[in-house]
């Protein structure tokens, strides 16, 4: 890949280059954020991995105590150009940058390029995933059709007549659209790109686009943070983005964990105007090892692969994995551990299974029951044998029909 093909020479900088520039980065935007962001200002001091987890549950807290953004926004809201809303509600600043969610990245690398229309199918109002894939666009000299969601037959009229190089939108709903062209008759061969996030991209799906001769390419990134990484026609991972650190760290806690464990992602953005710092996605990944074909150098994660919080109700009093962390943190030895919930009868149980010599048993046990204020049964395995799946609380507990 010519490295015209490259948004910028950032995507091909030595891992050196881009440690050494991310680190002074870093050191920048924790004396911002202590210095702009209210909520901030007591961060302690130390390496990245030493300070605290910010979650969501603490966005919507900070939120209701200091309206609208909780104090960790270190822009002025005059000067901000939208704000937004998610689920919750929690609200998100949008800064009067160009390209503030740093989309333009990810579409260049599905191969959009200047002047080419992008048709977006993601909505407009309350959430900012519309205006994301909008400012990428055009920051990159893109037009674009703001489409929004639903209205399917209107959508394949309006791609047949403006005809439109790329699709923005869910994964699935390209399919519906095209297959709505094809029932009425519509030339939509105009489309060839697809950039797509904000739900699952099956290999089934993957391959009805393929059989098309389209190029559909995913992202991944939240309301709160922007992209954090994306996939480059190589389709081996996501690659970050270059405006983020990432790390994966054990469920509930803030524990990094080696490349190649699977665990919940943890993002500290560089965007100065919203300096998020280690905040928890929610989501699990793993990194993987090497660099993209595609000549891009940054680290990659294998794409979304589950939810890390993973809390369960037993016996009516909720378990979370940080009980679970708080458990192993008491005990010296222990590797790793998955708690199952089962239900013996009409009666849940919970069985600790830890990578422990055995005579930690019963230390976790007390450990255990200390953290959760439930009673839970113990088995220690050897090193190795619970599965890199980054499952903390594994109930199996059938679902209520």
């Amino acid at each position: 890949m010519a490295v015209t093909d490259h948004f910028d020479a950032l995507e091909t900088r030595s891992a050196d280059e881009r440690a050494a520039a991310q680190a002074a980065s870093l050191a920048e935007q924790l004396r911002h954020a202590r210095a702009r962001a209210p909520h901030y200002a007591n961060l302690p001091e130390g390496p990245l991995a030493s300070l605290p987890v910010t979650r969501k549950a603490e966005l919507l807290a900070q939120q209701s105590v200091s309206p609208p953004f909780g104090g960790l926004v270190a822009t002025p809201f005059t000067q901000l150009a939208r704000v937004f809303a998610s689920p919750g509600p929690i609200y998100e600043p949008e800064a009067a940058v160009p390209d503030y969610w740093r989309y333009a990245r990810a579409l260049h690398a599905t191969g959009l390029r200047a002047g080419e229309l992008l048709h977006n199918c993601f909505a407009y109002h309350f959430t900012p995933a519309g205006s994301m894939l909008e400012g990428g666009a055009r920051a990159l000299g893109c037009p674009v059709f703001p489409a929004g969601t639903g209205n399917t037959e209107a959508q394949a009229q309006a791609a047949a007549q403006l005809r439109p190089r790329c699709y923005s939108g869910t994964p699935d709903f390209l399919k519906t659209i095209l297959e709505k062209g094809d029932a009425l008759g519509l030339d939509l061969s105009s489309i060839t790109l697809g950039h797509v996030t904000g739900g699952a991209y099956l290999p089934s799906l993957r391959g009805w686009y393929a059989e098309r001769g389209l190029t559909v390419l995913q992202s991944y990134g939240t309301a709160d943070l922007g992209l954090i990484a994306y996939e480059s026609p190589a389709r081996e991972g996501l690659i970050l983005d270059e405006g983020i650190i990432l790390e994966i760290v054990r469920p509930g806690t803030g524990d990094v964990l080696p490349d190649g464990e699977v665990g919940e992602i943890l993002v500290t953005t560089l965007n100065p105007h919203y300096p998020l710092i280690r905040f928890a996605t929610g989501d699990l990944s793993a990194i993987l090892p090497g660099t993209s074909p595609c000549g891009r150098t940054n680290r990659r994660i294998r794409g979304w692969l589950g939810r890390a919080d993973q809390a369960a109700k037993v016996r009516g009093m909720f378990v979370r994995p940080e009980q679970v962390a708080a458990t192993l943190r008491a005990v010296p030895g222990v590797a790793k551990a998955r708690l199952v919930i089962a239900l013996d009868g009409e009666r849940d149980t919970m069985l600790l299974r830890a990578e422990a010599p055995p005579e930690a048993a019963e230390a976790l046990a007390a450990a255990l029951q200390a953290a959760t204020k439930l009673r839970g049964q113990v088995e220690c395995v050897p090193s190795g044998s619970l599965p890199n799946d980054g499952k903390v609380i594994d109930d199996t507990r059938p679902v209520p029909g």
